[in-house]
C-alpha cells in the first residue's frame, strides 16, 4: 500500500514535534534540579470566615493520593469560623500527618486564628510571619436579644414548643440564669475540645495548651516563643522548608488548584475576613472558632 507522502511529511514533524518538546521540558526540569514527577508541592489556601469544608475536603485528598506530590503547603489567612467545618478540615490533615505519606506544612499569612489556628495544630511545621495574628484558643457564641425593640414596635412573640428548652437562645425573651447555665455547658466542652486537639497536634500538653487558651490574640513571634508556631517566615520561607524537609533538590514546582468561586464568595472572604467581628445578624445557636475584637 502505497502512502501519500503528505501524510508521511505531517506524521514525521508531529513526532519531531513531540520529540522537542519533551526533550525541551526535561532539560529545563532537570536544570532545576527535580525530576519530572519528584518535585512537586501542592498549596492548598483557606481564606476568609471558614463556613464549609467540603472543597478543602476535597483538595487534601486529590493530593494526599497523587504520587507525584511530595508534600502539601496550607497557605491559611483566616479568623477561623464554624466549629465543625474547622473541625473536619483538621481531622483530615491530622490523618494525612498520622499516615506519614505526606508532610503538611501551614503558611500563615495575616491572620490565621481561631478556627485557622485549629486546622494548623494538626500539620508537620507551622511557619508565621512577624505579623501574623493567629492564636484566639477559645469559642464564641453571640445571640441578640430583641425585647425591648419588639415591644416598642407593638410586636409579640407566640412560642409554642414542646420541651421546656426547645428555645433557648431565642431573641424574643430575656435568657433565663439555667439557660445561660447549659449554653456555658455547651462552650466549656468545645473549648475543651479545642484545647485537646492543639494539644495532641502541637505535642503540648492540655495543662499548658489552657494557660494559653483565654480567646487571645498572639503576634507570629509572640506565638513563637509560645510554642505555638515553629518557624518564622513568607510563603516563600515555607515553600523551601517544605522543599528541604521532603528532599526537594532545586526549586519545587508549585502546584494549585483553580478555586471555583462565585461573587458571594468574594465579598465573603474579602469583607467578612478582612473584619473577623463583623458578621451578619442571626437567629439560634450558633458556635464559632472565630476571632472577634
Amino acid at each position: 500500500m502505497k502512502r501519500h507522502p503528505l501524510i508521511v511529511g505531517v506524521i514525521v514533524l508531529a513526532g519531531l514535534a513531540v520529540l522537542y518538546f519533551i526533550a525541551t521540558y526535561s532539560s529545563a526540569v532537570i536544570g532545576s534540579g527535580g525530576g519530572l514527577l519528584d518535585d512537586r508541592i501542592a498549596l492548598v489556601r483557606i481564606e476568609g470566615v471558614i463556613l464549609d469544608s467540603t472543597e478543602t475536603i476535597e483538595e487534601l485528598h486529590r493530593y494526599k493520593d497523587s504520587s507525584g506530590i511530595r508534600a502539601i503547603i496550607l497557605r491559611i489567612n483566616s479568623p477561623g469560623g464554624g466549629v465543625v467545618p474547622s473541625q473536619e478540615i483538621y481531622e483530615e490533615v491530622r490523618k494525612i500527618r498520622e499516615e506519614g505519606k505526606k508532610t503538611v506544612v501551614v503558611s500563615m499569612g495575616t491572620v490565621a486564628a481561631s478556627g485557622g489556628y485549629y486546622i494548623a495544630s494538626a500539620s508537620n511545621r507551622i511557619v508565621a510571619n512577624p505579623g501574623t495574628l493567629t492564636g484566639s484558643i477559645g469559642v464564641i457564641m453571640e445571640l441578640a436579644n430583641m425585647e425591648g425593640l419588639f415591644k416598642k414596635i407593638g410586636v409579640e412573640s407566640v412560642v409554642i414548643k414542646s420541651g421546656r428548652n426547645k428555645d433557648v437562645g431565642s431573641p424574643f425573651r430575656k435568657m433565663l440564669p439555667e439557660e445561660r447555665a447549659i449554653l456555658q455547658q455547651l462552650m466549656d466542652d468545645v473549648h475543651t475540645q479545642f484545647i485537646q486537639a492543639v494539644a495532641d497536634g502541637r505535642g503540648l500538653t492540655e495543662d499548658r495548651v489552657r494557660g494559653l487558651a483565654d480567646g487571645s490574640v498572639f503576634t507570629g513571634r509572640q506565638a513563637k516563643e509560645l510554642g505555638l508556631v515553629d518557624e518564622i517566615g513568607n510563603l516563600q520561607d515555607t515553600v523551601q522548608l517544605t522543599a528541604d524537609i521532603v528532599g526537594i533538590k532545586g526549586k519545587p514546582r508549585i502546584v494549585e488548584s483553580r478555586k471555583r468561586g462565585s461573587l458571594l464568595d468574594l465579598l465573603r472572604n474579602e469583607f467578612l475576613g478582612g473584619l473577623p467581628s463583623m458578621q451578619l445578624p442571626q437567629v439560634g445557636v450558633s458556635l464559632k472558632y472565630l476571632m472577634s475584637f
